[in-house]
């Protein structure tokens, strides 16, 4: 039987004509080998910022369903063009749209999770020999809406389609695979040769760009080995499956653009207007006298008409901090209750405000202004990967 892979290009791997056409040529390379190729592919370069951009000029809140139908044009821009490159080059492609392609998803606009994928015409171009090319990051209701999956949503296309098809997955990308931290912000970062579904969710979730959080998870539903590569480079990468880094901390997220609300005495209240606006919570609590509520804001696009509307609901009660930024640390040996306070130590050292800290077996993570982020990953990766 011919084996199949799901090859996903992020948008810096195709952010301008040349790069496309190399990937082109990748994609083309893989084909030679005997094996049949679906290509799920991110817009271009920095395409969806762009188009959010040009939203916000006519509105501080767009609506949801409106931006899902703009933002959704990026990822064909790139399938397309891709599809021509590989014609250009004599071998048979077609693209399709994540509708086209069986992407059904639940009625959440900027944010849709996949519940079923039905990919027949993938299968039936796949078998008459052609490269199938899809566009990441988007699907179709079960009303027949477009959607779109959320930042890094891509990444959950490829993985759902390799599951559906019972093909291989490889996510492609300007790095050559999951490293401890990200090495924009720590230059001593390093790359994992294997990392388990559980070390590499936590990161995602916790702002490790590399794999998106759905997909991941979609992998370990499903079974599905995901092997983090580079786009134009050699190289083995990370594979993302039931085995595991090996390291008692495996790696340093941060994340920014994170909001933190507290509402006195009405966390009910506060959780069903949370869970109305479809907010993508990190945390809800309840002390007895104060619920407090911790997200990000990156796929709430209409965050500043949301944010109006709860200042309207709960006047005063309610307060919102906003741009807050988080350190967390990964790994399999992180319940020990020495460990928080050696984090804490760690900032108090930078003198780095702490706004929260929040723990689990799997991860500590310390809460902060953005300005004191960089410093304490870089701090937090010293003490728990580097020294580990």
């Amino acid at each position: 039987m011919t084996e199949t892979v799901v090859q996903k290009y992020g948008g810096s791997s195709v952010a301008d004509v040349p790069k496309l056409e190399r990937v082109a040529d990748r994609v083309i390379a893989t084909a030679k080998q005997g094996r049949r190729v679906c290509v799920v592919v991110s817009a271009m370069g920095r395409t969806t910022d762009d188009l959010i951009r040009l939203a916000k000029q006519i509105s501080d809140s767009p609506p949801r369903r409106e931006l899902d139908m703009l933002l959704s044009t990026g990822e064909r821009i790139t399938m397309a063009l891709l599809a021509m490159a590989i014609q250009k080059r004599g071998f048979e492609a077609i693209s399709f749209t994540g509708s086209q392609s069986g992407i059904i998803t639940n009625d959440r606009h900027s944010g849709a999770h996949i519940i079923e994928v039905r990919p027949i015409r993938i299968q039936d171009e796949l078998e008459r020999g052609r490269i199938v090319i899809v566009a990441g990051f988007q699907g179709m209701s079960y009303r027949r809406e477009i959607t779109t999956l959320g930042r890094g949503g891509s990444d959950t296309t490829a993985v759902a389609l390799a599951a559906a098809l019972g093909a291989s997955c490889e996510i492609c990308s300007d790095v050559d695979g999951v490293y401890t931290a990200d090495p924009r912000i720590v230059s001593e970062a390093h790359r994992l040769d294997s990392i388990s579904y559980e070390e590499m969710q936590e990161l995602a979730e916790h702002g490790a760009k590399v794999l998106n959080a759905q997909a991941v998870e979609w992998a370990r539903r499903s079974g599905i080995h995901i092997y983090a590569r580079a786009t134009h480079a050699e190289g083995v990468g990370t594979r993302v499956g039931n085995e595991g880094s090996g390291r008692e901390a495996c790696g340093v997220a941060t994340a920014t653009g994170l909001v933190r609300l507290h509402l006195k005495g009405r966390s009910v209240e506060l959780g069903a207007a949370l869970a109305e606006g479809e907010v993508p919570l990190w945390q809800l609590t309840d002390d007895g006298t104060t619920a407090t509520a911790l997200f990000g804001v990156e796929n709430l696009p209409d965050w500043a008409g949301f944010s109006r509307a709860l200042r309207d609901r709960f006047g005063a009660e309610l307060e919102v901090v906003e741009n807050l930024a988080a350190v967390s640390v990964v790994g399999t040996a992180l319940g020990s209750a020495q460990l928080p306070a050696q984090a804490i130590q760690e900032a108090g050292r930078l003198g780095a405000k702490i706004v929260a800290i929040d723990t689990s077996p799997l991860r500590i993570t310390v809460l902060v202004h953005p300005s004191d982020a960089p410093g304490l990953a870089r701090a937090l990766h010293a003490a728990f990967i580097a020294a580990g």
